[in-house]
């Protein structure tokens, strides 16, 4: 389906499972993109990821988002999108780093994106590994507050360049081209 067969619809109703308002913009902005003709309304619910509150790896984040995407899904009235975002650490060869997984539901399709990594100065790593959540942390080292609702790790480790809600919003973008290419991601014939 191509987004002017979807236009006539008018309106797009997505939920998202988070009650905090970066996640919230970033998937209405991202999903608004490919609808310009449509209303979008874009609600958040509080949606369990049932995995750690700091995931520590990236099967334990990509499980979160779509915990969270089923559970909406599972809970909430009709809507053409169910969307969820998960924040999560991992160790890797490069360094420690953070980064997002997206995961969104429409009809019974589900298609999970994940976002460009974040390097992570190894003190900010040992902290979460030793059970402190990212936001936290940042507030700590850079006297901010309730940083994860605003700019996040991201926008102060990049000066503000990048944000949280401008990655998510690019990693949702991503995560869309099933549903708007539903006809190449449907064929069968390979």
């Amino acid at each position: 389906m191509t987004t002017t067969q979807h236009d006539h619809l008018h309106c797009i109703n997505i939920i998202v499972g988070s009650t905090n308002p970066v996640k919230i913009n970033a998937a209405k902005n991202a999903i608004a993109q490919y609808y310009p003709n449509s209303t979008v309304r874009c609600q958040g619910m509080h949606a369990p990821s049932l995995v750690a509150e700091q995931p520590m790896s990236e099967a334990e984040t990509k499980l979160g988002a779509i915990n969270r995407a089923r559970y909406c899904q599972q809970q909430a009235q009709a809507a053409d999108f169910y969307v969820a975002m998960e924040g999560g650490v991992d160790h890797f060869d490069h360094g420690p780093a953070t980064f997002a997984y997206m995961a969104i539901i429409s009809n019974d399709t589900l298609s999970v994106g994940r976002s460009a990594n974040l390097p992570l100065p190894l003190t900010v790593y040992d902290a979460l590994a030793a059970g402190e959540e990212l936001g936290h942390v940042m507030d700590r080292m850079f006297s901010t507050q309730n940083i994860k609702q605003k700019g996040g790790a991201i926008g102060l480790l990049t000066q503000g360049l990048a944000t949280r809600e401008s990655i998510y919003t690019q990693a949702l973008l991503l995560a869309m081209t099933p549903f708007i290419n539903a006809e190449l991601f449907n064929d069968s014939t390979h």
